[in-house]
Parts: structure tokens; C-alpha cells; sequence
């Protein structure tokens, strides 16, 4: 399921999708020697002052600005090995969640290399503002 924008509630989403990184992750021991591949995919409910009429200004501070969104989501996943892909993805959640225009993150991590005859394995959470 993906977030859609509201006008009518002034929401609009903001994603990066396919964020390939290697990370320190897992619970077996070969997870525990090196870092495996994983996509993260982020999705962002955020406060949109210039719905549902208007165009807001074109200015790049009244915005939530997705290239630091992937900065924060390396940084998250560089901080050292994680046992779980949930605390990953959580992780990840509430630091978006830092941004206070956010109201709802979605974070999605994959693990595409677990299983050689499965496209992909991994976990989707949600966090919300306050919640």
C-alpha cells in the first residue's frame, strides 16, 4: 500500500524508492561477518501549506528535502550492525519523524540477496507522529 496525497487535508507524500546500501545486518553468523545488500524504500506523509488551491512559494525552505531524507537513511544504516530489519526500519522511521512538517513515515527494507529463489525478504513499518 502506498500514501496517497490529501489536498483536502493539506498532506502531500514525499518517497525515495530503491535506496540500494549495504548494511551490517542479521542474526546468523554470516550475517555477522559482513555487510549484505539491502533496498530501502521511505515514504513520507507531510504537512502541505499550500493545499488543496494554491502554489506555494518556490522556495526550498518550505519543503522536506528528499536528498537529505537518503543522507539520514545512510547515516541510519552506517551507525553499526542491527540484529533485526524491523529495528532498521523503525530506526530509520523516527528519524524521519524528526522533521516536524512529517506526520506519518512508512519505511520499507528489503533483503534481496537472502534466498537465492526468492525475489525478496524484508519487513514494512510505519510510525506516525506521536504515536
Amino acid at each position: 500500500m502506498i500514501y496517497a496525497p490529501h489536498a483536502e487535508s493539506g498532506r502531500r507524500v514525499v518517497f525515495v524508492r530503491g535506496l540500494e546500501l549495504m548494511a551490517r545486518l542479521g542474526i546468523h553468523p554470516h550475517e555477522k561477518a559482513g555487510p549484505q545488500r539491502i533496498v530501502l524504500g521511505v515514504e513520507l506523509v507531510v504537512q502541505d501549506d499550500a493545499a488543496p488551491a494554491a502554489v506555494g512559494p518556490d522556495d526550498f525552505r518550505r519543503v522536506v528535502d528528499y536528498a537529505r531524507l537518503v543522507e539520514t537513511a545512510r547515516e541510519v544504516v552506517a551507525a553499526g550492525h542491527v540484529l533485526l530489519v524491523e529495528t532498521l526500519a523503525e530506526r530509520v522511521a523516527l528519524a524521519a519523524l524528526a522533521d516536524p512538517r512529517v506526520e506519518r513515515a512508512r519505511v520499507t527494507v528489503e533483503k534481496p540477496d537472502a534466498f537465492p529463489d526468492v525475489g525478496s525478504v524484508g519487513v514494512v513499518v510505519e510510525r506516525v507522529r506521536g504515536g
